[in-house]
């Protein structure tokens, strides 16, 4: 038991330093368009929508609010934040369902319809938007049906989605260092790969989990 206690601190140990890395790389690639310009970073490859004011608007709250549900759902996933400071928990779920179901969800999904890479990118990211919105969705509601056992599944996919800003990245860095084919190509595959594996290793964590809830008491809060 104790053996087994020390293996989950070390995954919590390696995940929240590999979040922690890879936010802060998220927090240098914002920074970068900040004060707000046309030419920073991905809008150099962006040049054909300015202009077009309902994608400009999408960009910058996506840019600009982006980070908010990748800080506050890690938390959401804390045992030690859910036994001792249920407020902050209830506190950051609420940041994080606001914000990717009124804010950065929404600007996401205008955002998907003018990706690069051609239909393919799009469906994709127009698929990851509307899974990101509709669990997210689902998370909250059963949070107010008080169903918490699937309430934490279902912001288990969530966050799981919400992790393809990072997972995402990642392939692309792993593809272009291992292949280096063409950038549209690259665009197409990251498109699927940053959110596709996510969601198989939350399905599998949460069945996972089923098969430990069997064997405990069932919780009545959350």
């Amino acid at each position: 038991m104790e053996r087994q206690g020390r293996k989950k601190t070390v995954a919590w140990v390696v995940l929240l330093v590999a979040l922690t890395v890879f936010s802060w790389l998220m927090l240098r690639i914002t920074l970068g368009y900040w004060p707000m310009h046309s030419d920073a970073g991905f809008l150099r490859i962006k040049q054909q929508y300015l202009g077009i004011r309902h994608w400009e608007l999408a960009f910058w709250i996506h840019v600009l609010t982006s980070m908010l549900p990748l800080l506050a759902g890690f938390t959401q996933f804390s045992a030690w934040i859910l036994r001792r400071h249920r407020k902050l928990h209830r506190a950051m779920g609420k940041v994080y369902v606001i914000t990717v179901l009124f804010v950065t969800g929404p600007a996401s999904l205008v955002m998907a319809f003018y990706a690069n890479g051609g239909i393919l990118s799009r469906i994709a990211f127009v698929t990851l938007a509307l899974l990101w919105l509709s669990t997210t969705a689902m998370g909250w509601r059963k949070a107010l049906l008080r169903d918490w056992k699937t309430h934490r599944e279902w912001m288990i996919r969530s966050y799981a989605l919400t992790l393809s800003a990072i997972t995402l990245r990642a392939w692309k860095y792993l593809i272009v260092f291992a292949f280096e084919p063409p950038p549209m190509d690259v665009y197409r595959t990251v498109a699927w790969l940053g959110f596709i594996p996510n969601l198989i290793f939350a399905e599998w964590w949460i069945r996972r989990g089923r098969g430990q809830d069997d064997r405990q008491p069932a919780k009545t809060d959350c």
